[in-house]
């Protein structure tokens, strides 16, 4: 009993632990050896993955804001920034009264209201539903032939008053007011925009970016979308970026360029934009088209 006690409580030696440690280092190693490169490979992947969905998500935001758009707006003073725009909505207004169903002795609220370009307008009935419905403040634009014409504000009229509805179905679905406001002879159809007075221009900018990487792998530039006001000077420079929001970061490098008459019939502008983010050494390059209606 005393001899099989001591055994028992003897436990392993120096050369069983020894004999352990090698073993289990040498698995170790194995395992390192196989699954090392598939981890590596999984985080690699991950990373790429990473990247490409914030240059996806990054130029998708720009095309969304190109195709809205108001047209002739963009305007680019170089290949790393672009100013646009944006619209939250449009329509047709009316273009002449409604001889139908205005009565003899119906007064400016109660007949219908054109829009007339050969005097000024303060009211004016929309003969289309609206997406979403203009805010006090929005502007109304019509007929921008020329980039510089919606930023000197030549076509378009500030809204003073609520949306309302027209005295008579009949006229209309949407009645806007406008500040006292002489536009232009519109395009075929009698189409208007309306921008947000929340975000009047847009300009996208690439700040930083010039194709080479930091010591860690990453890219050195960032994009940048500002609000602003409008300014009727056409821009020479990127502007500057200190109240911007950013859109994407580890930029390696951009380039945004616009040929206003894309194709034989010069309705259509072209923008091209490309976009290239790194980090850790892994890197994502897109590019993407986007056409802007020329024709107001």
């Amino acid at each position: 009993m005393t001899s099989l006690r001591t055994a028992r409580q003897r436990g392993f030696t120096i050369v069983e632990l020894v004999i352990v440690i090698v073993i289990t280092g040498i698995i170790a190693a194995s395992l390192t050896v196989f699954f090392r490169p598939a981890v590596d490979s999984y985080l690699s992947s991950r990373s790429r993955a990473d990247l490409t969905d914030q240059a996806d998500t990054a130029l998708r935001r720009m095309v969304r804001d190109v195709r809205v758009a108001v047209p002739n707006s963009i305007r680019t003073p170089g290949d790393q920034c672009f100013e646009l725009i944006p619209t939250s909505t449009g329509g047709r207004y009316r273009r002449g009264p409604d001889t139908v169903n205005d009565a003899a002795t119906c007064t400016s609220t109660t007949c219908s209201a054109p829009l007339d370009t050969t005097q000024a307008t303060t009211v004016f009935d929309v003969l289309s539903p609206l997406s979403s419905t203009p805010a006090v403040g929005d502007w109304v634009v019509v007929g921008n032939q020329n980039p510089g014409d919606v930023y000197a504000g030549t076509n378009r009229g500030a809204i003073t008053a609520a949306v309302s509805a027209p005295a008579n179905a009949a006229f209309g679905r949407h009645r806007i007011t406008v500040a006292s406001t002489q536009f232009p002879i519109g395009y075929d159809g009698g189409r208007f925009s309306i921008v947000p007075n929340a975000q009047r221009a847009v300009f996208y900018v690439c700040s930083g970016a010039d194709g080479t990487l930091d010591a860690t792998g990453n890219g050195k530039g960032t994009l940048y979308r500002l609000m602003r006001d409008f300014n009727p000077v056409y821009p020479t420079a990127c502007p500057s970026t200190a109240a911007a929001d950013v859109l994407a970061t580890r930029v390696r490098s951009c380039s945004f360029v616009y040929d206003p008459n894309q194709g034989a019939t010069q309705q259509n502008g072209f923008v091209w934009m490309q976009l290239e983010v790194a980090r850790n050494g892994e890197a994502a390059h897109m590019a993407i088209g986007a056409h802007v209606s020329n024709a107001p």
